[in-house]
């Protein structure tokens, strides 16, 4: 039997940075994002030999280990996949397990789209379907949520995991102890496909580590250094705006927002633009786009861009000519999925 799952990437429309505490628990964090077409996939077949094996195709790893309640954590790629485990052990089983977990990613990793959040729910998923652990959609975002940024201390904020197991277009409200309120929006099937058409997404052929950027923030929101303070709270104003925008078909205001945004998102953190990034930017909107932003937290990964009418086609055969990959997608309306084949 093999068990498995799949959760889509997301692209964060608006108001990113704002679900990272101590931001989100001082003033509020509100985030609008919705999902793709593209995503994280796990695998768990059982096994009987009391092993347990960690297998990424992408990177060529596998991680061999004696089947037991705890796994070590030793900061290589596995740490993720060996969290999930102790968390699921220690919460629910109680007992080891012995299976193969095999994780692919359609996008590389860093690519500021979500992938380590988003991988995380499609692991907890397969458990999830496995084990046939009690576990709704709000329930697999936080314990996810916790075993990266509590368990596994690694720095972020809570946007992905809820995107990649709810899917669809949302907005998202972050407060202190960490409370999160999903609310899902009802977009007519047009104006989804139009926008679609008019936000260009592209490869800058770079990954970063999103972590030391998220820092960065954190610090600066810490020692109330109000440049930043306030770069974020405009951030966060452009998530109702684009919200609004959407839901009232008025897209092509989507780029001067983001032209906007991009100006913000700068003063948030240092290291959030690249030499790469103005170039493709100034590129972009010289060739009829109106407003790009970086997807996650900055310094590499994918960016987008809005083209208003057919600019689409010359923005792409601008960045092209500087190297950037363009990425062909959907927004897609379902979160995870998970199922078993025999």
């Amino acid at each position: 039997m093999i068990i498995r799952s799949k959760a889509p990437f997301r692209l964060g429309l608006a108001g990113g940075g704002t679900d990272v505490s101590p931001y989100s628990d001082l003033y509020g964090g509100c985030i609008l994002n919705a999902t793709i077409n593209l995503y994280a996939f796990a695998n768990i077949e059982p096994r009987t030999d009391n092993k347990i094996v960690f297998r990424i195709p992408q990177t060529n790893e596998e991680y061999i280990f004696d089947s037991a309640i705890e796994l070590p954590i030793s900061n290589d790629k596995a740490d993720l996949m060996k969290g999930i485990y102790n968390r699921v052990i220690k919460d629910f089983i109680k007992k080891p397990l012995s299976f193969t977990l095999t994780c692919a990613l359609e996008v590389p990793f860093g690519s500021g789209l979500g992938t380590s959040s988003t991988l995380a729910i499609a692991i907890l998923g397969a458990y999830t379907e496995w084990l046939s652990l009690p576990l709704g959609d709000y329930d697999l975002a936080y314990l996810a949520y916790q075993i990266e940024r509590i368990d596994l201390k690694q720095a972020g904020g809570k946007q992905d995991q809820y995107a990649a197991a709810f899917g669809g277009f949302n907005f998202m409200e972050f407060y202190a102890e960490d409370k999160v309120i999903v609310n899902p929006l009802r977009i007519r099937n047009e104006i989804i496909n139009e926008l679609s058409n008019n936000l260009l997404l592209c490869y800058t052929n770079s990954s970063r580590n999103s972590g030391d950027i998220i820092e960065k923030q954190q610090k600066n929101v810490k020692d109330h250094q109000e440049r930043s303070i306030e770069a974020m709270h405009q951030i966060k104003k452009q998530s109702y705006e684009i919200k609004e925008a959407i839901l009232k078909n008025n897209l092509d205001e989507i780029g001067d927002v983001l032209h906007r945004g991009w100006t913000y998102k700068r003063d948030m953190a240092d290291g959030i633009s690249t030499p790469l990034f103005e170039e493709l930017y100034n590129t972009a909107i010289s060739a009829g786009a109106t407003g790009g932003k970086i997807s996650g937290a900055g310094g590499g990964g994918y960016v987008f861009f809005y083209c208003p009418g057919n600019t689409r086609f010359s923005v792409a055969k601008a960045l092209q000519g500087l190297d950037g990959q363009i990425q062909p997608y959907t927004f897609t309306k379902k979160g995870l999925e998970t199922w078993y084949t025999k």
